[in-house]
């Protein structure tokens, strides 16, 4: 039977699909780290008291790529190149959703729109990571060799979900609520295209490494297409909601440390 905690043991059981996903998932935070590092750094004047929140979000995120990097070490695996259709956060810059690198590699402050795109493009995106943690941590939570890697990544998930609601609906309360709404749905509707994409890409290297036959592979993307028709008929909106969450204040403060798995 194909469920989510079948398809990733299979993973976790093939060095080279493990070797895979670990490498894309370190790559993908460890560029979040440097993103969210060059916007902290760039912050304009009116914003300045979001820099040290912002500054945490790129910490926790830079701490997922080492975690990540350390579950390949304890393996024995040196990561992996990575495929570019499977780098779903450079898939969603080129899309114009985000900010763009040469933006943050100048030492040019940023307005408060580009803030305002950078909490909006978050909230949508770390609620697709969050949704994903969630699974994993219900299904692999105690794993031995992962669980506490996914324990503790979740945690981080959670707080930088909740941060951009309460950031997001402080903005909203100054008087920018219109922007924000069509930022978010503008983030929401590539996010849900991207994230197809990627799926079906990283499916499809998975697809190659293990081996799977056709009438698995044919399944698994008829699967992928079924969650995009029901996110782009209006599942994409539970990403563009804004409540103020229980937890205020959830990037006050440092970073923890990176643990050590090995």
């Amino acid at each position: 039977m194909l469920t989510a905690r079948s398809l990733f043991q299979e993973i976790l059981d093939d060095d080279e699909a493990y070797r895979l996903f670990c490498s894309v998932a370190a790559s993908g935070e460890a560029q979040g780290g440097w993103e969210n590092g060059r916007i902290a750094a760039l912050v304009p004047p009116a914003l300045q008291h979001l820099a040290p929140k912002i500054a945490r979000h790129g910490a926790d995120e830079d701490k997922h790529g080492r975690i990540f990097r350390a579950l390949l070490h304890k393996r024995g695996l040196e990561p992996a190149d990575v495929p570019p259709e499977t780098d779903y956060t450079m898939i969603l810059m080129r899309r114009g959703i985000g900010l763009p690198h040469d933006k943050l590699r100048a030492d040019v402050p940023l307005t408060e729109r580009d803030i305002l795109s950078y909490l909006a493009h978050s909230r949508v995106t770390e609620q697709r990571a969050g949704e994903q943690m969630d699974m994993l941590l219900r299904h692999f939570g105690d794993h031995p060799e992962v669980g506490r890697a996914i324990r503790m990544i979740c945690v981080d998930e959670t707080n930088h979900l909740a941060y951009c609601h309460e950031e997001l609906l402080h903005l909203a309360a100054l008087g920018h609520g219109r922007a924000i709404r069509d930022l978010l749905r503008e983030s929401a509707l590539a996010e849900i295209t991207v994230h197809r994409d990627v799926s079906l890409a990283v499916m499809d290297h998975m697809a190659r490494i293990l081996r799977w036959p056709r009438t698995k592979s044919a399944l698994l993307t008829a699967g992928v297409h079924a969650l995009y028709a029901c996110e782009r008929a209006g599942g994409w909106r539970r990403m563009t909601t804004l409540r103020m969450p229980e937890r205020r204040g959830a990037l006050d403060g440092p970073a923890t440390t990176t643990p050590e798995f090995v």
